[in-house]
Parts: C-alpha cells; sequence; structure tokens
C-alpha cells in the first residue's frame, strides 16, 4: 500500500467515523429499510437538481444556489422535484408559530373586504410617485363613524383621513391599476419583499422596522372578531394540508381586547380563546366527516406578550394567563415573552414576576400537574453576550420546556450541553433567521451544529404571512437542499421527535407518533413506488 493509498484510507475512515455521530446514523434503527431507500432516492434527487436546477441561470435570480435567500429563490423552490416531495411529508408538530401571522395576505385582504366595518387611511395621497413610500393602517371602525373622502389617490385626500377599505378598493386609481393594483398593494404591505430583506434593511436591527410594520397592519385586521373566527379556520386548513398533524400556536395577549362586530375594543380574552376551541370542535368534526380524522391531532395556545410591558404590568398578564388556563386547561400549553430581543426587555427584568410565578399559579388554585410552563424566546440575535444572547441563560435558569429560536446557542458550549440532557428542544426557524438577516443564507445556519452535537430541534415557520413561508414544506427544503449530508432521515428525526418535544401527555404523545409512523411509512412507499414507475 502506498503513502497515498493509507492516506485515502483514514481519510475514508475519519469521514464515516464523524458521519457516524450525526443524527440520522445513530437513530438509524428508528427507520424502515423502505425509508433508507426514500432517504437515498431524495440524494439522488437532490445532487440531480444542484445541476440541471441550481446550477444553470434563471430570470432576475443571477447565480442561484441550493438554501440561497428564500424570497428570491422561491419560485425557483417551486420547480424542483424535492419540493414538491417535501409537501407530501408528514411534518409532525408545529411548536413556533404566531397565530396572528400566519394567513397569506392576498387571503387576509379577502377576509377584511367582507367587512363594511374596516377602514384603511394613509400617511399621504397614494400616487404613482408616493405609492412604495406611503405606510397605510386599517382598522374596523364603529358603524357611527361618517368618512370624509372616498378615494385615497384624489388631491383631496387629507393624510390620515379613513376611508372605508371597500371603496378605498373600488376607488383605487386606474393609473395604479384599479383594483388589482390595489390588492397587489396592500398584499406587499403586509409581508416582507426581497428589496425590504436584502437591499434596504439588510441587517438584523433595520429589518424589524418592517417587520413590525407589516405585522402591526396585519393584526389590525386579524383581531377583529369577525376575521378571528375565519383566520383561525383558514390558518388550520392550510397547515393540515400541508401535512402538520398538531400545532402549538402563539398569541399576542398584549392587547386586553379584541374589537368586535361594533367596532368597539371589548371583546375579553375569554371570548377570543372561547372563538378558538368553537373552530376547532368545528374543525375536527369537518374532518372526522371527511374520514380525515387520523390527519389531526390538535391545536393548544402559548399564552404570549410583547416583552415592552413594565415588570408591574407583567403580573396582570401572569394572572390573566392562569385564569385562562382555569377557563380552558386543554388549550393554553405555555407562556412566552415576545418580541425583538435585541431592543425589548430583557427575560431579567422581569425575573421577581417570572420567579413567583409557581407559586402563583398553586395560590390561584391550579394543581402542580396543571402548571403553565415556560416556552420563552431566547437568542434570536446574533449577538454574543449581549443582551438578547444573555436571555439564553434566564431562559434556561427559569425552566423553560423549549426555546424559541435560540440562533446564538452555539457560541455556548454549557448551555448546548444543559438542552441536551435537560431535552429543552430549540423551535429552529430557518427562513425567518435569514430573512431577518441572522443568517446570511441557509448554508451558513448553525442548525446542522446543534443537530449534530445531539440538542433536540423541531423546524417551525414563525411569521409565514411575512415571510411567505406557509406550511413548514418550505423551511424543510431549505435544510434538506442546503446539506449534501443531511438527508431524509434526518427530516423524519427532526419530524418525529417533534411531537415528543410538544406540551401533549404522554398518552397523547404516544397515540401522536403513532400515527405519525403510519403516515410516514405511506410517505416513503410513495417515494419509492414513484421512483420506481420514473425509472423505468
Amino acid at each position: 500500500m502506498t503513502l497515498l493509498d493509507e492516506y485515502n484510507r483514514k481519510r475514508t475512515q475519519l469521514i464515516a467515523d464523524d458521519r457516524a455521530l450525526r443524527v440520522d446514523t445513530v437513530n438509524g434503527d428508528r427507520f424502515s429499510e423502505k425509508s433508507r431507500q426514500a432517504d437515498a432516492i431524495l440524494r439522488r434527487i437532490r445532487e440531480e437538481e444542484a445541476k440541471s436546477i441550481w446550477a444553470v441561470e434563471h430570470e432576475d435570480v443571477p447565480h442561484p444556489f441550493p438554501g440561497m435567500e428564500f424570497l428570491t429563490g422561491k419560485d425557483i423552490i417551486l420547480k424542483t422535484q424535492l419540493f414538491n416531495i417535501m409537501t407530501k411529508m408528514p411534518k409532525g408538530a408545529l411548536l413556533h408559530v404566531h397565530l396572528d401571522l400566519t394567513v397569506n395576505g392576498n387571503t387576509l385582504l379577502a377576509l377584511a373586504l367582507q367587512h363594511t366595518s374596516i377602514h384603511i387611511r394613509a400617511s399621504a395621497r397614494v400616487t404613482p410617485d408616493s405609492i412604495k413610500s406611503v405606510e397605510i393602517e386599517c382598522r374596523p371602525l364603529p358603524s357611527s363613524f361618517v368618512p370624509q373622502c372616498i378615494s385615497l389617490c384624489l388631491p383631496t385626500y387629507k393624510p390620515g383621513q379613513w376611508i372605508p377599505l371597500r371603496r378605498a378598493r373600488e376607488q383605487f386609481d386606474a393609473a395604479l391599476d384599479g383594483t388589482q393594483g390595489f390588492d397587489r398593494w396592500v398584499a406587499t404591505c403586509l409581508t416582507i419583499n426581497p428589496s425590504d430583506a436584502y437591499i434596504t434593511h439588510n441587517d438584523n436591527i433595520r429589518i424589524w422596522d418592517k417587520f413590525r410594520a407589516a405585522a402591526t397592519l396585519t393584526s389590525n385586521l386579524v383581531y377583529f372578531a369577525p376575521v378571528w373566527r375565519a383566520y383561525i379556520r383558514q390558518f388550520l386548513e392550510e397547515t393540515i394540508t400541508d401535512g402538520v398533524s398538531y400545532v402549538e400556536a402563539r398569541i399576542n395577549f398584549s392587547p386586553k381586547y379584541m374589537i368586535g362586530p361594533d367596532g368597539e375594543q371589548n371583546v375579553p380574552h375569554r371570548e377570543w380563546l372561547s372563538m378558538f376551541q368553537e373552530v376547532l370542535v368545528e374543525f375536527n368534526e369537518s374532518l372526522r366527516i371527511q374520514g380525515r380524522d387520523d390527519e389531526f391531532i390538535g391545536a393548544k395556545i402559548i399564552y404570549s406578550v410583547i416583552r415592552n410591558c413594565e415588570p408591574e404590568e407583567l403580573e396582570w398578564y401572569l394572572n390573566d394567563c392562569i385564569e385562562m388556563k382555569k377557563l380552558f386547561p386543554g388549550i393554553i400549553a405555555g407562556f412566552d415573552l415576545v418580541g425583538d430581543e435585541n431592543i425589548l426587555r430583557p427575560l431579567k427584568n422581569y425575573l421577581p414576576q417570572l420567579l413567583s410565578f409557581g407559586t402563583l399559579q398553586t395560590s390561584r388554585g391550579l394543581p402542580e400537574h396543571h402548571h403553565i410552563p415556560f416556552i420563552f424566546h431566547a437568542g434570536e440575535t446574533t449577538g454574543d453576550g449581549s443582551m438578547a444572547d444573555d436571555n439564553l441563560y434566564d431562559a434556561l435558569l427559569l425552566g423553560t420546556k423549549r426555546i424559541g429560536h435560540g440562533f446564538s446557542l452555539v457560541k455556548h458550549p454549557k448551555l448546548m450541553s444543559m438542552c441536551r440532557e435537560r431535552g429543552v428542544a430549540l423551535e429552529v426557524c430557518p427562513i425567518s433567521n435569514e430573512i431577518l438577516r441572522l443568517t446570511a443564507s441557509m448554508p451558513m445556519h448553525p442548525l446542522p451544529i446543534l443537530i449534530n452535537h445531539g440538542v433536540p430541534v423541531a423546524l417551525s415557520s414563525d411569521d409565514p404571512s411575512l415571510f411567505q413561508n406557509m406550511g413548514l414544506s418550505f423551511d424543510f427544503f431549505q435544510v434538506l437542499a442546503a446539506s449534501n449530508v443531511t438527508g431524509l432521515l434526518t427530516l423524519g428525526h427532526i419530524a418525529r421527535d417533534s411531537i415528543q418535544y410538544s406540551m401533549l401527555t404522554a398518552d397523547e404523545k404516544e397515540r401522536a407518533t403513532l400515527k405519525w409512523e403510519e403516515r410516514w411509512e405511506r410517505f416513503v412507499d410513495e417515494i419509492v413506488k414513484f421512483d420506481g414507475v420514473r425509472r423505468n
């Protein structure tokens, strides 16, 4: 054997030893032979499409590559066979999603246009020259309100004047393409587009300005009782269609009242959850009638508050969360503080209130087995030792059951070890992290580091209405496409374990996992059969 032969033997062995520690190898005995065949097929398809799709030029997309910036590459992704397969994959649990930011902007606009009480106003008259810079706000108003203008585009329009949404659409200037132009314009305001993410707001500080503007506009439409019901139903329909079987969604309870049908803020939190529960029952019944009840396990809510309230006010929300748990014990799954960690209050500012939450629950009559766990956002930052980064220490010391994002966790070997040993899963949102400029593209994302060091993860979509990554297929695709090593077995491992890291009971997890495994075997069987037909 020559020196070069010996080197190549050692090199091959080292690579094999290294990859033997990856999760798909360590947990390989979980999967059937058919799963391994499907994994090999997807690896081959990925390699083929790396040449046939990603190695060629596309109009308006210079130098594309697998895992590239999502908003720029989305149209290319939709052309791939790999993505088509991902849409059929059973994805387990969706554990990190903000309910008021889940439904496509065009769909939300269509829901809003059904209600005459919803109005719109602009910061200036809308013209071909101003349309890209004008800021808008939408809101339901009482029936007694009398508008003073009929169009956002007239020379007589004064900044801030409210106009019925339907009328504003009907009277939108023909030079701006009339009603179709209006729809495109509002939908653009409800999302983050490539120019926002990659040019005008291209860093983790400025992109939050666009995020807040779009999120506020969306929330003003969603937190309107007549829209709320239809919105929840739409979210459930779209999510289940994408292969998700269980959801833990965050609702922002910072507004103490939702706007009611009369245009007044008078709908309390208990009615928000009552409507959620009613829609859930109706949805489950519709699935049963269709013979699809095995596709959906259920949905729960993580009670969330924006992390800009005063510590004393947080006490009100903690008490309210307990009250909601007593009224809806099967719905409330956890408590969280949300919002831009780089500029809003860190967890340590609320320590007296958070440390006493367990005692408060007991004093309010909640038995220990019904106590509400913390499921904190933490480490959604590029910082190292920054305020946002340090939230990871407090989240773990406070006993969080999972960590939302945890992007900066890889900088903390001790904290990674704690997550691994305690089974604290990270709710990783790949596309969200990229669009919010924590990483430039998926090949640079720290997800493989987490997975290969044994840190539990669950893939999530975060705010799909803003990021245009509806469901979970896009996030799963980006993870698969961006690696030459990660395969279908890794994605299957993540999807299966997402159920284990949910807040379901042990019995519920067992039933949900069995159903997932049945769907998984049907999924891999279809891949193998289809590939056999295609190759013959």
